[in-house]
Parts: C-alpha cells; structure tokens; sequence
C-alpha cells in the first residue's frame, strides 16, 4: 500500500516545463538584453564617454597615423553596437576629418555599425519576438516583410532614432537586403548635410577666417542644415498623398 501511494505522487508531478526552443528564445533574448544594458553602463559610466569629445578621439586617433579613419569607422561600428547617439559619432567624424571625408567615413561606420546591430538583434531576439507576435501583429511584420525597403526607407528619411531601430529591425521578419539597401539610401542624405554643416564650421573656427562666416559655402551649409527638419514633413506629406484619402 505504501509503495502504491509513492507511486501515485511521482507519477502526478506536474511541475512546468518549457520546450527547449522556448528556453533557447529566452536565453538569447536575457542576453540581449543584458548586452543593451551592459553597454548603456559602459559608455555612461566609465571612461569610455571621455573620448566622445573631439579632443579626447582626437589625440587617440592621431596615434594611429594613416590608420586612423579605419580606426576611426570601427569606433563608429562599436559605438552604434555600444547605443552611442548616432549624431555625436557623426558630429565627431565632421569635425576631426571635414565635411568630405568625414562624410564617406561617417556613411560607411553608420552602414557596418546599422548591419552589426541588426544581426545582433536577429540573432538573440527575433526568435522571442517572434513567440510574442499575436494575430494582430503578425500582419504588421508580414507587412514589413513584404515592403522592407519601403519601410526601413521611410524610417531613415524621417529621422527614427538611427541605433534603436538597427537593433530593431532585427527583430521583425524584413530581410537583411531590404534592410541594408533602404538604410544606406536612407541615411545617405541626413549624414551629408549634417557633416557638410559641421565640418565647415569647423573649418572657419580652426583657422580663425571668421570672414568666411559670410561665404556662399557657409550660407549653402546652414541652408542644407535647416532644409534637413523639413525631410521628415516632406517625407510624411508624400505618403500620405500616396496612400489615398482613405488611408
């Protein structure tokens, strides 16, 4: 009889247990979310912040010699991994390399960096993000899916903040070439026009010409620069001029 009883309760043990895919989704998505949190201290809380000033990568930099704009795009790469606000690592760029190379090193950091963050976020999210997509969201990322490019287009134009949407992008069903492809159209302009503005800036202030405040190029800076807060208007008018009154 009492053999009987042991019986029974071990064989009525209910104890929950998750399929080994759910927990593989969960530990990856713990991680990720450890990784967001690791970095946001990192760069916040130590002295890495002290060389996201001019002055600070600036004498960095110069002890790379040659090397330092590759250095310089693989800071850019780390940093949008690190959730480095887009604009000071673009900012920098302007100012240590001027409004033309500083461009091409900024665009092509911002490209590697977006790439990076979005397969780091496919790779330790998109399997739970996928497990909490209800029926009613699940025809959202089908629509991303279908109209990747369109989407991640749009986003970019309109100035969605550059790192949070690398990371999550890569946590909806648009595919990688999509999503490269619309982020460096997208960005393309933005990155010119800030660099340019900035970067003749501070050309005038480094050689200390203040005569050149007045310079077609100057005027032509600061009106790219202003013309760029209307992008995301001009961006949202066309849409819904295409989307139909109904929309």
């Amino acid at each position: 009889m009492r053999t009987e009883s042991k019986d029974f309760f071990m064989d009525t043990d209910t104890t929950p247990t998750l399929p080994p895919g759910r927990r593989i989704a969960l530990l990856k998505a713990a991680l990720l979310v450890a990784f967001i949190a690791a970095a946001v201290i990192l760069v916040r809380f130590t002295s890495v912040k002290d060389y996201l000033t001019a002055e600070g990568l600036g004498r960095f930099l110069a002890t790379a010699g040659l090397w330092a704009p590759v250095l310089f795009m693989l800071i850019y790469v780390v940093g949008v991994c690190l959730f480095v606000p887009g604009a000071i690592l673009t900012g920098l760029g302007a100012v240590l390399f001027g409004p033309y190379w500083g461009f091409v090193y900024v665009w092509i950091g911002a490209m590697i960096g977006a790439s990076a963050a979005f397969l780091i976020g496919r790779t330790l999210g998109r399997e739970f993000a996928a497990s909490l997509v209800g029926d009613r969201l699940r025809k959202y990322d089908d629509a991303i899916e279908r109209n990747g490019f369109a989407t991640v287009l749009y986003l970019r134009l309109i100035y969605f903040p550059f790192t949070p949407l690398n990371f999550g992008m890569g946590l909806t069903k648009v595919h990688f070439r999509d999503y490269l492809f619309g982020t460096g159209l997208g960005i393309l302009v933005g990155t010119f026009i800030f660099t340019f503005f900035i970067g003749n800036l501070k050309e005038i202030w480094a050689s200390g010409n203040w005569a050149e405040l007045v310079s077609f190029k100057v005027f032509f800076s600061v009106g790219l620069f202003v013309f760029s807060f209307f992008i995301p208007k001009f961006v949202n008018k066309l849409q819904k001029k295409e989307s139909g009154p109904g929309a």
